[in-house]
C-alpha cells in the first residue's frame, strides 16, 4: 500500500513542526515522493545530516510504503 500525501506530511510535521513542506508525488503512485523542506531543525547542519533527519523521523516506512524519496532541505 503506498503512502499517502497526508501521512507523509503528517509524518515530517511531527519531526519538524515549524517546517514549510512542499510534497511532490512523482509519478502519480504514491511510492515515489519529492520533498522540499525548510526548517530551523537543519541550520548549522551539512546536507546529509538534514537528509538523515528526515530518514530517521519516517522510520521503517523508507523501504516500505514508501519507496523513494527525493528531498531538498534548508534552514530558512
Amino acid at each position: 500500500m503506498p503512502m499517502s500525501r497526508a501521512d507523509l506530511e503528517a509524518d515530517l510535521r511531527a519531526a519538524f513542526p515549524d517546517a514549510a513542506i512542499v510534497l511532490e508525488d512523482t509519478v502519480g503512485d504514491g511510492d515515489h515522493w519529492r520533498a522540499k523542506i525548510v526548517s530551523a531543525a537543519f541550520a548549522g547542519l551539512p546536507r546529509v545530516r538534514q537528509h538523515q533527519l528526515v530518514y530517521a523521523a519516517l522510520g521503517d516506512k523508507m523501504g516500505g510504503v514508501l519507496h523513494a524519496l527525493a528531498l531538498e532541505t534548508s534552514a530558512p
